[in-house]
C-alpha cells in the first residue's frame, strides 16, 4: 500500500493511493477522495514521539565513488541530517544565489518500522517499515571532505525532498533490485539499479543497530549512482524509483 501524508481542508490528513485519487484514513474526513492537485504533499512519514533520526550514505554506489575519483569505501560513510531538511512532493528546494555547484542525489530511503538494536542482517528486513523515494541534494561549493560532508553542504532546510509516497515493505519483495532514474526538464540525467549499492539495506541496518537504537520513524537514505549534474532555479527535478513512485521537486532562488 502506498500512504501519503497531505495538508487538506485546512489540517494534515493521511491518506493511500486509490484508484487515482487520495483517499484519507483517518479523522473527520476518513473515507474522502481527493485529487493529487487539490492537496499539498508533506514527507510521507508520521510523526514520532522522539527526536527522528536521520542518516545519510556517502559514496555508497561504486560507480558514483568512482566518479568522484574516490575509492570505494571499506565500511560505510555515514552523516547525520536534521528533520527541518525534509520536505515533500512537488515542493520546492532553495538553491543560494552564490554558488555555483548543486546537485540531486536520487536514494532509496528506508524507514525504520520497529525498534532495532544488534539486528543481524539475515533479520533486518523484519525492521523495515517501508521504502520511499529522496533527493538528497548537495552543495559542492561547500564541501570541505567527500567522507565527511560540513553541514552547509547536506544539512540544509528544504534540500531533502521525500515521497510521494511511503510504501509498505510488504510490497516491496527486493529493495536490492529497483531501478532508479533523474530527469532534469524531462531530460534523463541519471539511471541505476540499488542492486549497485556497496552496502545493502540489510548490511546498513546491522552495522547502525549495531552501535545506535534505531527508532520507528528512523530514516537511512542509501546514496545514489552516478549521472549527478548541476541544477539551477526553475529546473524541474523528478527522482524515481521502481514501484515507489516520481518525485518532484522544483528549484528556487534562494
Amino acid at each position: 500500500m502506498k500512504h501519503a501524508r497531505i495538508a487538506w481542508s485546512g489540517a494534515v490528513q493521511q491518506a493511500v493511493e486509490s484508484d487515482g485519487r487520495l483517499l484519507i484514513t483517518q479523522g473527520p474526513h476518513k473515507g474522502h477522495r481527493v485529487g493529487f492537485d487539490e492537496v499539498v504533499w508533506l514527507p510521507p512519514l508520521a510523526p514520532v514521539p522522539q527526536a527522528r533520526t536521520v542518516i545519510a550514505l556517502g559514496l555508497n554506489y561504486a560507480d558514483h565513488a568512482k566518479e568522484l575519483a574516490f575509492k570505494a569505501p571499506e565500511e560505510p560513510l555515514a552523516f547525520m541530517k536534521g528533520e527541518a531538511s525534509l520536505i515533500g512532493h512537488r515542493a520546492f528546494t532553495h538553491r543560494p544565489a552564490d554558488v555555483k555547484f548543486m546537485h540531486y542525489e536520487c536514494e532509496l530511503a528506508v524507514v525504520i518500522g520497529r525498534t532495532a538494536r544488534r539486528v543481524s542482517k539475515a533479520d533486518a528486513c523484519d525492521f523495515v517499515g517501508g521504502y520511499a523515494v529522496a533527493n538528497d541534494y548537495a552543495i559542492r561549493d561547500y564541501l570541505e571532505n567527500w567522507y565527511r560532508p560540513n553541514l552547509r553542504v547536506k544539512n540544509r532546510d528544504t534540500c531533502t525532498p521525500i515521497g510521494p509516497w511511503l510504501v509498505d515493505a510488504a510490497d516491496v519483495p527486493n529493495p536490492m533490485a529497483l531501478k532508479l532514474q533523474t530527469t532534469v526538464n524531462g531530460q534523463v540525467t541519471q539511471s541505476g539499479s540499488t542492486a549497485d549499492m556497496i552496502f545493502d539495506v540489510p548490511t546498513l541496518i546491522e552495522y547502525f543497530s549495531s552501535f545506535m537504537t534505531l527508532n520507528p520513524g528512523d530514516v537511512i537514505l542509501t546514496g545514489t549512482p552516478d549521472g549527478v549534474v548541476n541544477v539551477n532555479p526553475g529546473d524541474v527535478v523528478v527522482t524515481e524509483i521502481e514501484g515507489l513512485g516520481a518525485l518532484t521537486n522544483t528549484l528556487v532562488s534562494s
